[in-house]
Order: C-alpha cells, then sequence, then structure tokens
C-alpha cells in the first residue's frame, strides 16, 4: 500500500505529462485548423480511453496483462511525442518548468496535510449511493481539497509565465476540465474543487516567491 500510495501521484504526472506531450506534437506536426483538432481532440481521446480501460480505478477496465501492454505502448508514444515537441523550445522556458518542481513540492506537502488533518467525508459518504453516483473505485474520506484539482491548478499557474499563448490556452482547458470532472464522477464536492484550485494557485504563487 505504501509504495502504491507512492507511485500513484508519480503516474499522474507522466500520464499528464505524456498527454501535453501529445497535444505538442499534434500542433507541431500540422498546418491551419486541423493543428487544433489534433492537439485538443487526440490527448482528449486518449485521456478517455484511459480513464474507463487503463487507468488503476478505471471504470470498466481491460485484463492486467493487456492493460499493462497497452500501457507500456502509451508511454512509449507519449515518449515520441515529447521528443517532437522538445524541438520547439519556445514553447516553455526552463525557469516556469523549475518553478513548477519546486511548487509540486509545497503542493504536495499542503494537500496532503490538510487531507490528513481536516478528513472530510467524500459525497458518497454523506449524501450515499443512491444519490451519488461514483464513476470508478468508491473513495468515502479526504475528500478536502481535492489533490487532482489541485495539481492541475499549480500545473498551470506554475507554467502561465513561461509558456506561448497555445501551451496557456491547452493548460487552461485541461485545468478546467479537471476541476469539471472531479465533482462529475462523484468523487467530490464543489468547495473541494475550489479548495483545491487555490491551493495549487498559492503553492505555484510561494514557489516562484521562493525562486
Amino acid at each position: 500500500p505504501v509504495i502504491t500510495a507512492l507511485t500513484l501521484p508519480l503516474r499522474f504526472v507522466l500520464e499528464l505529462a505524456g498527454l501535453g506531450a501529445l497535444a505538442v506534437a499534434g500542433f507541431d506536426g500540422f498546418q491551419g485548423p486541423p493543428r487544433w483538432l489534433a492537439a485538443i481532440g487526440a490527448p482528449v481521446a486518449l485521456a478517455v480511453f484511459w480513464a474507463f480501460v487503463v487507468a488503476p480505478r478505471a471504470a470498466n477496465p481491460i485484463a492486467p496483462p493487456l492493460r499493462e501492454v497497452i500501457g507500456s505502448l502509451a508511454l512509449l508514444c507519449a515518449a515520441g511525442a515529447l521528443a517532437l515537441a522538445l524541438r520547439s523550445p519556445a514553447w516553455l522556458k526552463t525557469g516556469a518548468v523549475l518553478n513548477f518542481l519546486v511548487g509540486y513540492l509545497i503542493e504536495w506537502g499542503l494537500v496532503g496535510g490538510l487531507k490528513l488533518a481536516l478528513n472530510v467525508p467524500r459525497p458518497l459518504s454523506v449524501l450515499g449511493a443512491q444519490q451519488v453516483h461514483v464513476l470508478g473505485t468508491p473513495e468515502y474520506w479526504h475528500s478536502f481539497p481535492s489533490g487532482h484539482t489541485s495539481f492541475m491548478w499549480l500545473l498551470l499557474v506554475a507554467l502561465w509565465g513561461g509558456a506561448n499563448g497555445v501551451l496557456r490556452a491547452l493548460l487552461l482547458v485541461l485545468a478546467l476540465w479537471v476541476a469539471w470532472a472531479r465533482i462529475a464522477v462523484g468523487a467530490h464536492f464543489p468547495v473541494d474543487v475550489l479548495a483545491g484550485a487555490l491551493c495549487g494557485a498559492f503553492a505555484a504563487w510561494l514557489a516562484a516567491r521562493a525562486l
């Protein structure tokens, strides 16, 4: 359980990095309107597929051996997309990445501490299964604040100053989508998501001040 708890956040970071790299590669690989379709459509389609059949808490998980094969192929594709993305260094400044890394340490401690100290019940625990339809593995506690939302808003705020306009737009869409999704899947109350966004933004701000 301890190893799982440590590796799940890392896996989540790698998945998001892969989606971001896929978006950058899609934008760089096409011209005109198709580039926007590739930059937005490809990551969204992969994220939906991953959430439903590949992720550790997928709603309809496939058999473990096949899941590992698909996961490995997805990581290889992400690595290839990242290699293409690195051909365009103007997308993101190095300082913004450092800001994110320092902010992640702050956000991890802040959100983890609040979750353990407050131990707020999740919607399923408060409202019951008849009123809350949970997509994925049911969870009952540690609802406040939303860790997924906090991470995404940390990513958005930390990278904002060093990102170009296209990457900023992609980050904003992804941050809003994750915030909405955490409520839609029955994992959090809206106040959990709002608090998560504030925690992520605060961690990014504090990291920038420290640097």
